[in-house]
């Protein structure tokens, strides 16, 4: 390990309490997310934490003057390095601030980009986490340190002023970005041809979705008896993994564990991540785990539900709600949501650490999976060949009979089964 690697960096973290924004998220709540974001980075200590109210964001530096100045004489003379703001920052904002406070800044869509970077394991997640970055920095270029401010010269004696620094490095990061895609690409390929030799085996695949640190994880392993890491962290797993599980009545499906979701998830992060989200497109269920114990666990649950909705995730799958960390509410509040869910077929509540509750989300899994199933019969042509084989593959087929006129199947599906045939 480096010396770099060893260090420690003071940090403060400051959440702008912004007027608008008052009604939809509770302010120090917020800001406990963005320390916890803070901590989720190696090697930083976060020294203090602040919630700043403010009527309107100043287009030139976030906060208006008495502020700016307030804060800067709170920096003068300590030992913090680091100044973490929980909100976007343009260009222009972040420079500015980073010349009136003289330290470093980062914003929300900067810390998550870090934590990204530092979590990343398969070669898809590293690609996707270096692209997204790329693509961050190559906004952030007009941060105007002085060697981005010159120009070098044209070609030959008659060339003309040439390109500035600042040219030559967003070329290069749009050349990096290239080479990254053709990596990317080759990667993509790999699991698309991964996901159709799954696909030719004929177990339904459960998706567990929720915001980071809902306990997804937790049930993961102790659905799976995996080792998957799970910690009280924010994005504590990142790249999706898929195991195997016989649910008690017999049937095998497969589980997928996907990355957390989190409210305010950049933009770049939401593009380079929506392919380690397709798993969650072809799941046949889809189990929402939600921290039924945040103060925030209604606006966190509303958080994932808009991210699916702009995935693309098919409004027919149907879908459990699992109110997970029971063991952490006291007795009433334990039987008060225990009431309410008892009142909706589709919402749980467990504890994925204990194992309370396991039993009915089980037979629920099962339910939900098997209830779908029905027998039915089907007319192929002998010109339909294609449909036949792809029947075959996904294990459909009950039984065939062969005429003069074609095939006659019986095939035992789901509706989603019966759509996807059409399509072929």
């Amino acid at each position: 390990m480096t010396p770099d690697q060893t260090r420690t960096t003071r940090a403060w973290v400051l959440h702008p309490d912004i007027k608008s924004d008052r009604d939809r998220r509770d302010a120090e709540i917020a800001l406990d997310e963005a320390v916890a974001l803070a901590e989720a980075l190696p090697g930083l200590v976060v020294a203090g934490a602040t919630v700043v109210p403010l009527r309107e964001p100043q287009p030139g530096e976030l906060f208006g003057k008495g502020k700016i100045a307030e804060i800067a004489e709170s920096l003068e003379g300590s030992d913090i390095e680091l100044v973490l703001i929980d909100g976007p920052l343009t260009p222009v904002q972040q420079r500015n601030l980073e010349k009136a406070w003289k330290v470093k800044i980062l914003d929300r869509t900067g810390i998550i980009l870090e934590i990204f970077s530092d979590r990343a394991a398969t070669r898809e997640g590293v690609l996707q986490v270096e692209m997204a970055h790329l693509s961050y920095q190559r906004t952030r270029l007009v941060r105007a340190w002085t060697h981005l401010e010159r120009q070098r010269g044209g070609l030959g004696f008659v060339g003309g002023p040439g390109e500035t620094q600042i040219e030559a490095d967003r070329r290069a990061i749009d050349e990096q970005l290239v080479r990254l895609r053709r990596q990317l690409e080759k990667v993509v390929k790999t699991r698309t041809l991964h996901r159709a030799a799954r696909a030719k085996v004929p177990y339904p695949i459960v998706a567990l979705v929720g915001y980071t640190n809902a306990g997804k994880s937790t049930l993961f392993n102790r659905l799976t008896g995996a080792e998957v890491m799970a910690k009280d962290m924010l994005f504590a797993t990142l790249d999706p993994t898929m195991r195997g599980v016989k649910l008690a009545n017999g049937l095998d499906v497969i589980l997928s564990d996907t990355v957390g979701f989190i409210s305010d998830l950049p933009t770049e992060l939401v593009a380079a991540f929506r392919a380690t989200l397709e798993e969650v497109l072809e799941a046949d269920l889809i189990l929402h785990v939600r921290d039924i114990a945040h103060p925030n666990s209604e606006e966190q649950a509303a958080d994932v539900r808009a991210i699916m909705a702009s995935l693309g995730v098919d409004e027919t799958v149907p879908q459990l709600e699992l109110w997970n960390k029971v063991d952490q509410l006291d007795d009433e509040a334990r039987a008060g949501f225990a009431e309410r869910a008892a009142r909706e077929p589709d919402i749980f509540t467990l504890s994925a650490w204990t194992g309370e509750g396991m039993e009915p989300i089980l037979d629920a899994i099962a339910d939900r999976l098997e209830g779908e199933m029905r027998i039915e019969e089907l007319r192929l042509p002998f010109a339909e060949g294609r449909k036949r084989a792809w029947l075959f593959e996904k294990g459909l087929v009950e039984a065939e009979v062969q005429d003069a006129d074609g095939y006659l199947l019986t095939v035992r599906w789901s509706a989603r089964d019966a759509a996807r045939f059409e399509k072929v």
